[in-house]
């Protein structure tokens, strides 16, 4: 049975949702506010998360950015806001999708289905990312230099390991520097703007072929960095 959150400072919306989910086989767990959605997420481990926006107190961007600091579950953002400008918050926060307030129930119920088909099961988790540089066994946590004829261990730091993790489970996409300071961090913590970059430039020096000239953790300058193995290997 998949677990959905519910959260929305609207007692009706939340009794609406619970019901239509319920009747079609899904747990609900329901919150108010973004500080208590944060306590269900970390207690009951949701599938999925239905966020409203304009919630009182912790605004739902920022409750986005706290998920994201130590999990990849789905979160459908359910709002009233309809410009651009909020759509693009919330997905550069971490949303996987956006539904505008009225929204028709079965459209709703699809999107549903369609991000819980996007959770990777055990079997198709990437638990290996290797290439021509380097080897990262992502469940035994460890990092290796060179191929695997002749390769050597590399002692990563926990925070340049939770930097090169997040960027190779999300290989190919932008992640803006608020993301990976909120993955690494968390969502409250506001370090010197120079902090990651100083990490970036020991991990590249520690995993590229030519920290100068970086094949696979690229900066795209001014918005954050991108993991790229075109040149995977198997």
């Amino acid at each position: 049975m998949n677990r959905v959150l519910v959260v929305d400072d609207e007692p009706q919306i939340r009794r609406a949702l619970s019901l239509h989910l319920g009747v079609r086989g899904y747990e609900v767990f329901e919150a108010d506010s973004g500080e208590q959605a944060m306590q269900v997420a970390a207690v009951e481990h949701p599938d999925v998360v239905l966020l409203d926006l304009g919630l009182p107190g912790m605004d739902g961007v920022l409750v986005i950015e706290a998920l994201r600091g130590w999990t990849t579950m789905p979160i459908i953002v359910l709002t009233v806001r309809d410009d651009e400008r909020s759509k693009v918050a919330a997905l550069d926060a971490g949303a996987d999708d956006y539904v505008t307030k009225p929204f028709g129930m079965a459209e709703l119920l699809a999107r549903v289905r369609a991000v819980l088909r996007r959770i990777p099961t055990g079997d198709e988790a990437v638990a290996e990312v290797a290439t021509p540089s380097f080897r990262l066994d992502l469940a035994g946590h460890r990092a290796f230099h060179g191929d695997r004829s002749n390769e050597g261990e590399v002692r990563l730091t926990p925070t340049e390991w939770a930097i090169v993790e997040h960027l190779v489970r999300h290989p190919g996409r932008l992640v803006t520097y608020r993301q990976m300071i909120t993955a690494v961090w968390g969502a409250s913590y506001d370090p010197d703007p120079n902090l990651l970059r100083v990490h970036m430039a020991h991990i590249r020096r520690k995993l590229e072929a030519d920290g100068a000239r970086p094949r696979h953790f690229i900066t795209d300058s001014g918005m954050g960095y991108r993991f790229e193995n075109d040149d995977a290997q198997s």
